[in-house]
C-alpha cells in the first residue's frame, strides 16, 4: 500500500512583521484595532459577522458591506451579502455558486460553478460543479486533485499546506507543496482517517495495522500498532500509544514526553501537557515547565501558550518565558501572532505585545 521509509469580537491578526487585533469599543458603537503598540478606530459604527486570522480581519460593516482590514487599510470587497471562510492569510467568500478570494492584497474569482470549499493557511480547496472536479489553489495556481463520475465530495483531510484525498477507485493520494503522491488503494470499512497539519499527515494504516505518517514526500511507520489518539502540528505529531504513554515524533526524532500525563494538547509549533499537577511544553527541543499548577483552560497558537492562571486570571508562555498578564477572573483571551489579548467585562482591552502590556 505504501512505499517505506524512506465570540466575542476578539480578532487577532498578524504576520511576523506586524501584530494587529480588532475589537468593539466599550460603548459597543465603534470598531477599533490594535496595531504594533497603537490603538486606532477603523469603523465609526458597529460591525457584525467578524472573523480573524494572523494577517486579516474580515467583517461586515453597518451597511452589511463585506470588508477586510490587513493592517494597512480597511477596504470593501463587495457590497453584497456573502458567506465566507478564512484562515490566517486568505479570505474566500461566495455569492451563490460564485467563489472569490482575497490574498496578499489581491482579489480573484475562483469559479462561477462552485460547491463546497475550505480555506487553510496556504490552500483553498473547492468543488467545481461544471467539470465535477475538486481542485486546490496553491501559490496562486489551480491544481486539479480529482474528477468524479458520481456525486462530489471534499478531501478526507485538509491541512495548512497538505491534503489527503481519494479518487473514484478509492486510490488514496496526498497533495503536498504542489505535488501529488500515491498512498494506495483501500476499499474497506472504515475509511482511512487522516489528521493533517503543516508538512505532515498522520493516520492509522489499516493495510499494515501500523501508525504511519507522511513526511518529506514519503510514508513511514512511527509505531507498529494503531494508536488511540494523535494530533499533528507543524512538522511533528504527538500521540498516545497503547500503553498510555505520551510521545512525540518530528524531523526524524522521537521523544517520550510523559507516562502519567493528566492532559495534553498540540497545535502549530506547540505541544502542551500536564503531569504531577504541573504543566509542561517542549522549548527548543527540551522539556520546560510552564506552570506549577494545572490550568483550567488554555489556548495554543503559533508558538504561544495562553492559559487560565491559578488566580483565575490569564498568563502566557512565550519564547521560553512565563508571564502573568492579569489576575482579574472571568476574562476572555485570545492569541494573535506572538501576542496575547485580554477582553474584560467592561470591554477594556489589555495586550501583551513584545513583552510589554498595553491597555485601552
Amino acid at each position: 500500500m505504501k512505499k517505506s521509509a524512506l465570540l466575542l469580537f476578539l480578532l487577532p491578526l498578524a504576520v511576523q512583521a506586524q501584530t494587529i487585533f480588532g475589537y468593539m469599543d466599550f460603548n459597543n458603537q465603534a470598531f477599533k484595532v490594535f496595531r504594533e503598540g497603537y490603538f486606532m478606530q477603523i469603523e465609526h459604527q458597529p460591525v457584525t459577522n467578524v472573523q480573524y486570522g494572523d494577517e486579516i480581519i474580515a467583517y461586515m460593516n453597518s451597511q452589511t458591506d463585506f470588508r477586510v482590514y490587513d493592517g494597512k487599510k480597511a477596504q470593501t470587497l463587495t457590497t453584497q451579502v456573502v458567506t465566507y471562510k478564512m484562515s490566517d492569510h486568505i479570505v474566500a467568500w461566495n455569492i451563490g455558486p460564485i467563489i472569490n478570494y482575497f490574498e496578499a492584497g489581491k482579489l480573484r474569482t475562483i469559479t462561477s460553478f462552485g460547491g463546497n470549499y475550505a480555506v487553510t493557511d496556504s490552500l483553498i480547496v473547492y468543488e467545481d460543479t461544471r467539470y465535477n472536479t475538486v481542485n486546490a489553489i496553491y501559490k496562486g495556481e489551480v491544481i486539479q486533485l480529482y474528477q468524479l463520475t458520481g456525486d462530489l465530495y471534499m478531501p478526507d483531510a485538509i491541512g495548512d499546506n497538505i491534503i489527503a484525498f481519494r479518487d473514484n477507485g478509492n486510490l488514496y493520494k496526498v497533495f503536498w507543496r504542489g505535488e501529488i503522491y500515491e498512498l494506495g488503494v483501500w476499499s474497506g470499512n472504515p475509511a482511512i482517517q487522516f489528521t493533517a497539519g503543516t508538512d505532515m499527515l498522520a493516520f492509522n494504516d489499516p493495510s499494515t495495522r501500523t501508525f504511519a505518517i507522511f513526511e518529506n514526500g514519503e510514508f513511514m511507520d512511527v509505531e507498529n500498532i494503531f494508536v488511540p489518539k494523535f494530533k499533528v502540528g507543524r512538522g511533528f505529531v504527538v500521540y498516545e500509544d497503547v500503553q498510555g504513554n505520551l510521545k512525540y515524533y518530528g524531523k526524524g526524532e522521537r521523544k517520550d514526553l510523559s507516562s502519567f500525563f493528566q492532559f495534553w494538547d498540540a497545535k502549530d509549533d506547540v505541544v502542551y501537557w500536564g503531569e504531577s499537577n504541573s504543566s509542561y511544553t517542549l522549548f527548543k527541543g527540551e522539556r520546560k515547565q510552564v506552570s506549577n499548577y494545572l490550568p483550567k483552560d488554555w489556548l495554543l497558537k503559533n508558538d504561544v501558550i495562553a492559559f487560565r492562571s491559578n488566580m483565575g486570571g490569564v498568563s502566557s508562555f512565550i519564547n521560553g518565558q512565563q508571564k502573568d498578564i492579569t489576575n482579574l477572573p472571568d476574562t476572555e483571551y485570545v492569541i494573535n501572532n506572538h501576542s496575547v489579548f485580554v477582553l474584560f467585562k467592561n470591554r477594556s482591552i489589555m495586550a501583551l505585545f513584545n513583552g510589554q502590556i498595553y491597555r485601552d
